[in-house]
C-alpha cells in the first residue's frame, strides 16, 4: 500500500536547480536511507514532503490519515519550556480531544434525545481515540522514554535551553517517538547523540513495523537500519535495493556500463563526423555523407554527469610548540554548578586525542575550558607560550553574510581568486561560494568552517563534532587529513570508525565527570 506519492517533483533555489522531475514511491513498511552529496537537497525534499515548502512543479500526496513524524536537524525549542513539558506536546492532539469531551459532557446536560444520542456516539469515538493512543498512561510513557534517553537523569523539569547538541536531540527525538507516528522521518538523528544512545535507536529502528525515511551520513548505523536506498544526485532521485555497500556496488558498475557506453558512441559520432566532412563534396559520395549526416542529428546523445567537486582539506602548520601544550592543576570544569571532579591533564606535543563519552557530560565544555572561552571554577590551564591554535565548532549560529564575504572577513588579505580557490577545495561549486551561508546545508556550512581552519597556520586543532553533517567524501578525507597533521589534534567525536585508527590516546570523559548518565 502506497503512503506516499511524489510526481515530477522539480525545485530550486535562485538559478540553482536541485530536483528536475523527480518522482518517488513510499510504501508501508519500507525503511529507507535517503543519501547523496552535501547539498544535493536532501533537507529540501523532507521539508517538500511535510508541506514546509512548496516545490516549483509537481504533486505530493499522502495516503489519508495518515500521521507523520519529522526529525528535522534545525528544529528549535522554545526557551522556558521544560524536558517534560516538550516531552508532553507530543499528545498535544489528544488533549485537544479531552477537551472536546469536556465541550461534550457540558451541552448535555440541555440536549434533546436526538442530540443526546449523538453525543454519546461522540463521546464513546473520543473514549475509544484516548484508550488507542495511551491518553490515560501519558506521565507513565514519558517517564519511560526519559529514561530510554537518559533524559531523567538530566531531570524532566530542566529548562531546554541549557541543553548540549546532543541533549536537544535526544529531547526531539524523544517527542516524535511518543507520537507514535505512522511515517518517521529523521534527518540525521544521531548527530550529536553518544555511542550508547545510537545503538539504542538502532534497535528501536530495527523493530519498527511503520515505514521511514532516513537522511544520515553514518554509515555504519545506515546498513544497520535499512533496506532500501533513495539516491540523490545530479536532479534525480534513483531506487537502489539493499543497504548502502550493495548501492554502492550497482552503483560503480551502472556507472562504469554508462561510461563504456559514451566511450562507444563518441568514437562512432567521430567516424560519422570524419566520413560527411569527408564525402559531403564529392558527387558520387554526397548521397552516403547525408545518410551519415541524418544518422548523426538524431542521435540520441549520452551525457556523463559532472564530477562532483571533492574536497581537499590540508592543514596548514606553524612552528613548533614546546613538550606540554596544556598542563591542568585541579581544574574543575562547569558553568552554573561543576561538571567534574578536579582534573590534572598533561597534553604533550604530537598526541592525537579523542574525548568520548555520553551527552551533557562537559566534553564540549572542557575543550572551551582549555581555551579559555569560559572560566573555570576551580583550578587552573597553563598552556604553552607558543600555541597556534584551529578551534571548530559545533555550529554556526545567525551568520547573514555570504560564503565569500565569511572567509574574506577572516582573511582580509587574500585576493577575491585566492577566497574562491580556498572554498572550491573545500568541495563548494561557484553557486554555493556566493550563496548565503544560512541557505547551505549543515554539511556545506561544515566545509565553510573548515575553510577558515585549514587556511590559518596551527600547530594544535581543537575540534568539536567535526564530522556532523559531513557526507561521505568529505569526512574520508577530513579523516586523511588529520592522519597527516604533523601538530596535535584534541577531538570530540561519538564515531570511532573516524579516528580509532590514528587517535594516540582516546579519554572517556564518564570518568571524571559529575553527571553518569
Amino acid at each position: 500500500m502506497s503512503i506516499l506519492n511524489v510526481e515530477h517533483l522539480t525545485h530550486g533555489f535562485g538559478d540553482r536547480a536541485i530536483f528536475n522531475d523527480v518522482s518517488f514511491r513510499l510504501l508501508k513498511g519500507e525503511h529507507i536511507g535517503l543519501i547523496g552529496a552535501n547539498g544535493e537537497g536532501k533537507s529540501t525534499f523532507m521539508n517538500i514532503i511535510t508541506g514546509k515548502l512548496m516545490p516549483d512543479e509537481g504533486k505530493i500526496e499522502w495516503a489519508k490519515n495518515v500521521r507523520v513524524g519529522y526529525l528535522d536537524q534545525h528544529t528549535s525549542l522554545t526557551a522556558g519550556m521544560t524536558i517534560r513539558s516538550v516531552l508532553s506536546s507530543a499528545f498535544d492532539f489528544l488533549f485537544e480531544m479531552e477537551a472536546q469531551m469536556n465541550e461534550i459532557c457540558e451541552k448535555m446536560s440541555d440536549a434533546t434525545e436526538e442530540e443526546m444520542n449523538q453525543y454519546l456516539e461522540d463521546l464513546g469515538t473520543i473514549q475509544d481515540l484516548l484508550t488507542v493512543h495511551d491518553f490515560y498512561l501519558i506521565d507513565s510513557k514519558v517517564e519511560e522514554v526519559g529514561r530510554a534517553l537518559g533524559l531523567s537523569d538530566l531531570g524532566l523539569d530542566s529548562d531546554v535551553t541549557n541543553l548540549s547538541g546532543g541533549q536537544r536531540t535526544k529531547v526531539l527525538l524523544g517527542k516524535l517517538l511518543l507520537e507514535k507516528p505512522d511515517i518517521l522521518l529523521l534527518d540525521e538523528p544521531t548527530n550529536y547523540l553518544d555511542a550508547e544512545h545510537i545503538e539504542w535507536l538502532k534497535r528501536y529502528l530495527n523493530d519498527y513495523e511503520n515505514a521511514f525515511i532516513l537522511i544520515s551520513h553514518d554509515i555504519p548505523f545506515l546498513n544497520s537500519v535499512i533496506n532500501l536506498i533513495y539516491h540523490m544526485d545530479n536532479q534525480e532521485l534513483n531506487r537502489y535495493v539493499g543497504d548502502y555497500d550493495k548501492f554502492q556496488e550497482v552503483y560503480a558498475m551502472k556507472k562504469a556500463q554508462l561510461e563504456a557506453a559514451y566511450n562507444r558512441q563518441q568514437k562512432e559520432i567521430a567516424d560519422l563526423k570524419d566520413f560527411v566532412a569527408r564525402n559531403k563534396a564529392r558527387v558520387a559520395t554526397r548521397n552516403m555523407a547525408m545518410s551519415r549526416q541524418k544518422k548523426l542529428d538524431k542521435m540520441d546523445v549520452i551525457e556523463l554527469a559532472a564530477e562532483k567537486p571533492k574536497p581537499e582539506f590540508i592543514f596548514k602548520e606553524a612552528r613548533t610548540p614546546g613538550r606540554y601544550l596544556f598542563q591542568t592543576k585541579d581544574l574543575v570544569i562547569g558553568y552554573d554548578e561543576p561538571l567534574s571532579s578536579p582534573l590534572n591533564l598533561e597534553i604533550e606535543r604530537g598526541e592525537k586525542i579523542a574525548f568520548i563519552g555520553s551527552n551533557g557530560i562537559g566534553k564540549t565544555t572542557l575543550l572551551k575550558s582549555l581555551l579559555g572561552l569560559i572560566p573555570s571554577l576551580g583550578g587552573w590551564v597553563e598552556r604553552d607560550q607558543y600555541l597556534y591554535i584551529g578551534y571548530f565548532e559545533q555550529e554556526m549560529q545567525g551568520v547573514e553574510t555570504t560564503c565569500l564575504e565569511e572567509i574574506w572577513q577572516e582573511f582580509p588579505g587574500f585576493t577575491q581568486y585566492e577566497v574562491r580557490s580556498a572554498l572550491a577545495k573545500c568541495g563548494l561549486t561557484t553557486k554555493h561560494i556566493e550563496s548565503k551561508v544560512k541557505v547551505l546545508s549543515g554539511g556545506e556550512q561544515a566545509k565553510v568552517r573548515l575553510c577558515k581552519l585549514i587556511n590559518r597556520e596551527t600547530n594544535v586543532l581543537l575540534l568539536d563534532e567535526p564530522t556532523n553533517h559531513l557526507d561521505v567524501d568529505a569526512k574520508d578525507e577530513l579523516k586523511r587529513a588529520l592522519k597527516a597533521y604533523k601538530g596535535s589534534v584534541l577531538m570530540v567525536c561519538h564515531e570511532p570508525e573516524f579516528y580509532q585508527d590514528w587517535a594516540t590516546r582516546v579519554i572517556d570523559c564518564t570518568k571524571f565527570t559529575t553527571k553518569i548518565f
